[in-house]
């Protein structure tokens, strides 16, 4: 484990998008059958590359995913490409620097990656791609993405609750939620109780995920175990910062 926080420490910064693509299992060396989760993994657009002088902190800005840009609103259209307006031609008479535009097409999936310019994938610049093959020397990843929706759920599927008994006494309430631990005092349900409730849905991210293989020529990466949300899911793929 050393050795690997050794070699991913000295790997270069990296993030990405990209889309969930499903499961499946590979064989090791040594004939061991491992469960991973394939990504399709950019290529992203870089759209931004943030500052400490202009923007007060440094961050790369990438976007995956084309937009058709009858669905794009003109401030999307804009961040991508430059447009004619009173305003751009005013602080251009100025003598006011615009910042640069990729000069691609709108983006559905857009994230920042807080890093300086220099340490992401050794740099980059705007209107750049960033690709799978940035995580060639990267062992350990944190994959965030939306968890599976499973609506309004009862206590014993959304917090594994055991649930009554099904003999002595119990009748039509064995999946219910039970007492609250609350009497005469301080006669109110104290915030924080597990209860029935909204049951996914939410933002998740799972740390620390060994980088089975990369596939450049696909633009995909192989991680060991499950990653959150269903498949064809958006997630985003960034170094590891929890390396023991």
């Amino acid at each position: 484990m050393a050795a690997d926080a050794n070699k991913n420490a000295n790997a270069p910064l990296a993030g990405i998008l990209g889309r969930k693509v499903g499961m499946t299992q590979v064989y090791n060396e040594a004939g061991e059958a491992v469960p991973v989760t394939v990504i399709q993994a950019g290529p992203c657009r870089v759209l931004q590359v943030k500052t400490l002088d202009r923007d007060g902190y440094e961050a790369v800005q990438v976007g995956y995913l084309d937009k058709a840009r009858r669905r794009a609103s003109r401030s999307e259209r804009g961040h991508v490409a430059k447009l004619d307006s009173k305003r751009v031609k005013s602080r251009t008479a100025a003598g006011v620097e615009l910042p640069a535009k990729a000069g691609c097409e709108p983006k559905r999936f857009i994230r920042e990656f807080p890093t300086a310019a220099g340490s992401f994938n050794g740099g980059v610049e705007v209107g750049g791609e960033v690709k799978v093959d940035s995580f060639a020397d990267v062992l350990r990843v944190d994959v965030t993405a939306t968890s599976k929706g499973r609506g309004f759920s009862g206590a014993m599927k959304r917090h594994n609750f055991a649930g009554q008994r099904a003999t002595h006494g119990v009748k039509k309430c064995h999946r219910h939620l039970g007492g609250t631990g609350c009497s005469a005092y301080p006669s109110r349900v104290m915030k924080g109780v597990s209860m029935p409730g909204q049951y996914g849905n939410v933002k998740t991210t799972v740390r620390n995920q060994r980088l089975v293989s990369i596939d450049v020529e696909n633009n995909l990466l192989v991680l060991n175990g499950a990653v959150p949300g269903p498949n064809g899911g958006l997630v985003v793929v960034r170094t590891t910062n929890k390396l023991k």
